[in-house]
């Protein structure tokens, strides 16, 4: 009867008992198919190779189709720039170039001395750089200059400190094709350093080795030098900014844009220090002249492109990281795409066209970056904005920034070090979250700050793909059973209602299996199964061995006797001369008849037990040797994990077939992917002992198979599995 009859769902639901409604919930299905192994399964679904592409073939194809694609696709303001809604767009856009081009202003002048540049330098990072992102990037809310740990790198990798007329100029990007979030924990390490840096003497004077050790030492030996003046100004701009931020973070719903603290301190700054007379009544170091205008172009020079290259590379991978990190991270909250590949080409133009008009590396600014967003910038139209807005600061108000203390300067620095710093408190998180990633931050951290930027992110980065591989080795092994009335097996040890099938064992590895843990795969199995493989082998080995010599001292044994027999007859022949002629006779033709018959008996009776001994298997089974027997018939091997497969795998896989067979265990594989199974067959694993007949296309068939096949049978019919 169904629900219809009654007289409404609540009154059935009324009369109905609890197990009852919830077997009206329940929706199951019923599927009836042949059970498939792989060779079935290829018949069926008529599997063929996948086509190749010839992908070189497209990139020498030449139509206006693919010029208009290519330009496109290299060019991406094209794309958005024509569809762009000026009505919802262009307010918050303008707003939030303003506000991160006010944040630009101090901080380019900032880090250009960090990096042992001249100030103006800063201000043309802070200009090229922006507007070639503008043209060739496609995210849609970074803020392209130069974050933190870029001038640590870029000082030291010039010869000279970066101090003179020719800053670091990168040839152009490298061809690195990753995304590489971790690599962003380098940063936060970076925080310390850039903190003690700030502090110490002049970044020409920097040796390559100055670590954060040396560095905070170097602090504390040259506090008896540093001047009071300095010390009192970076304190008091110090303070000041941080109260600013402060009020930012708590008032941020309620301000329409955040307060630019850094703006009004560099105003105020330099307006006090010209107003008193900083520079000659206190002696704090000023800016001094910064000439208005564009430089012109400079070729970069080649002589140094040697002493660079391994310096340019850590700054590419840095700064790459950075900036695909933050993007995507964008991207994927306001439901945009980020190329990664014209991320990497319009990071390595805004570079390569910025070293040539004497700018130093940049990548994403992580503090402007959530200032572009946060005031309401929805293109890069907001870049474009703020470079043009540090284009009239160059032509025509730079040189009014030339009274600017240096110390409030270096205060601006350690104040916006403020997110690096907050990141400490990551090791909670991943204490919590994933001990391998706290593990890559502590040797992160701990590399970093002994032993320099650069080789701090080598170091991590090769202890991450260590970590890797150290991690397929010590995958989850898994004994895996039925859960009750489907078709899903799991782990028993997790799964406390999956029992396991009697007379199967399903075994699983968490990875694949490769060089690095086929070894460890072979011993998980043997040791999940319960059974000592290896210890059966070699005993029945040696019984089997022991029964062969047994048989073979035993015909010795035969033939010995006969030899002895024939001997003694012709002995009792030539003795016995009184007998007559026609006795000798006869007893000679006796002697010969028992010497052709007995031998042909022998071989006859040697035939039959060797013919008897063929048709029954049983003498060399476990059981007739009087070893103990598995408590299983089948192992299924749930092959589901696989990505690839190499010779290794292939032996490893191929002699644990033979393993298990020799204990009268039969093996199937389960659940390859095409792309394994024709791995497997370029690698000849398949031959006649081992077929297709073996691979099913799930556990669950192999598992049927198992169960109506308890001892390998070949070629058996397909039948059907109801689930």
């Amino acid at each position: 009867m169904g629900l219809a009859d009654a007289s409404g769902p609540r009154d059935t639901q009324a009369l109905l008992s609890a197990t009852q409604a919830v077997e009206l919930r329940r929706r199951d299905y019923h599927m009836e198919r042949p059970l498939l192994n792989q060779e079935h399964l290829e018949e069926l679904g008529r599997w063929g190779s996948a086509p190749r592409t010839r992908q070189w073939r497209t990139w020498l194809q030449c139509s206006h189709a693919r010029a208009r694609a290519l330009l496109l696709q290299h060019l991406p303001v094209l794309v958005w720039l024509p569809r762009y809604p000026v009505r919802d767009w262009l307010l918050g856009d303008l707003l939030s170039g303003m506000s991160v081009a006010i944040m630009q202003l101090p901080q380019g002048l900032a880090y250009a001395l960090l990096a042992g540049l001249p100030p103006v330098f800063g201000l043309y990072s802070s200009f090229y750089p922006v507007f070639i992102y503008f043209l060739f990037g496609t995210s849609r809310h970074i803020s392209v200059a130069t974050p933190g740990p870029l001038p640590v790198l870029t000082a030291p990798g010039h010869p000279t400190g970066g101090a003179g007329p020719d800053p670091l100029r990168l040839p152009g990007h490298l061809p690195v094709r990753a995304s590489c979030p971790r690599l962003y924990h380098s940063c936060s390490c970076a925080g310390l350093r850039l903190t003690a840096q700030v502090c110490v003497w002049p970044p020409s004077e920097q040796p390559l080795w100055a670590t954060v050790p040396h560095l905070l030492l170097e602090v504390c030996r040259k506090l008896p030098q540093s001047k009071v003046s300095t010390v009192v100004t970076a304190a008091v701009a110090g303070v000041v900014l941080l109260v600013v931020k402060l009020l930012n973070d708590k008032l941020r719903r309620q301000l329409p844009m955040p307060i630019p603290g850094e703006l009004l301190m560099l105003i105020g700054a330099t307006g006090i220090s010209y107003g008193m007379g900083l520079k000659h009544i206190f002696g704090v170091d000023v800016v001094g002249n910064i000439s208005a205008g564009l430089v012109p172009p400079v070729a970069p020079n080649t002589q140094l492109f040697s002493k660079l290259v391994g310096s340019a590379f850590t700054i590419a991978v840095v700064g790459f990281a950075i900036a695909i990190s933050l993007g995507k991270i964008f991207a994927l909250r306001h439901g945009y795409r980020v190329d990664s590949n014209q991320e990497l080409v319009a990071l390595g133009l805004s570079n390569l066209i910025g070293g040539i008009f004497q700018c130093f590396p940049v990548s994403c600014s992580m503090s402007r970056s959530l200032v572009q967003e946060s005031t309401g910038g929805n293109s890069q139209v907001a870049g474009a904005i703020s470079s043009l807005f540090i284009l009239l600061i160059i032509v025509k108000l730079g040189e009014l920034f030339r009274d600017l203390p240096k110390a409030v300067l270096a205060a601006i620095i350690i104040v916006n070090l403020k997110g690096m710093l907050r990141q400490l408190s990551d090791v909670c998180s991943f204490w919590k979250a994933n001990r391998a990633d706290l593990l890559i931050w502590l040797v992160t951290f701990a590399a970093t700050i002994l032993l320099n930027l650069d080789l701090g992110l080598m170091v991590s980065v090769v202890f991450s793909l260590l970590l890797v591989v150290v991690r397929t080795q010590m995958p989850h092994y898994s004994i895996l059973g039925q859960v009750p009335d489907t078709d899903i097996y799991r782990d028993v040890a997790e799964y406390s209602e999956a029992k396991e099938v009697p007379g199967v064992k399903v075994f699983r590895s968490s990875a694949t299996v490769y060089f690095a843990n086929a070894d460890f795969y072979s011993d998980a199995l043997k040791q999940r199964c319960g059974v000592d493989v290896d210890f059966l082998i070699s005993q029945k080995k040696k019984l089997l061995k022991k029964r062969e010599q047994l048989k073979l001292k035993q015909l010795q044994k035969e033939k010995k006797l006969q030899k002895q027999a024939a001997s003694s007859k012709g002995a009792s022949v030539s003795i016995n001369v009184n007998t007559s002629l026609e006795d000798m006779r006869s007893n000679n033709v006796e002697d010969c008849k028992v010497m052709q018959v007995s031998p042909g008996d022998k071989m006859e009776d040697a035939t039959a037990n060797g013919q008897e001994d063929s048709k029954a298997p049983d003498g060399s089974t476990l059981k007739a040797l009087g070893l103990p027997q598995p408590d299983f018939h089948s192992l299924i091997l749930d092959l589901g994990a696989l990505s690839f497969v190499d010779t290794v795998c292939l032996k490893s896989l191929k002699n644990i077939f033979h393993d298990f067979r020799d204990i009268e265990v039969e093996v199937y594989m389960a659940a390859c992917h095409s792309p394994v199974v024709s791995q497997l067959e370029a690698g000849h694993f398949f031959d006649a002992s081992i077929t297709k007949k073996h691979l099913f296309a799930s556990v669950h068939d192999a598992v049927t198979f198992a169960l109506q096949h308890p001892r390998p049978v070949p070629d058996s019919p397909v039948s059907v599995t109801r689930l």
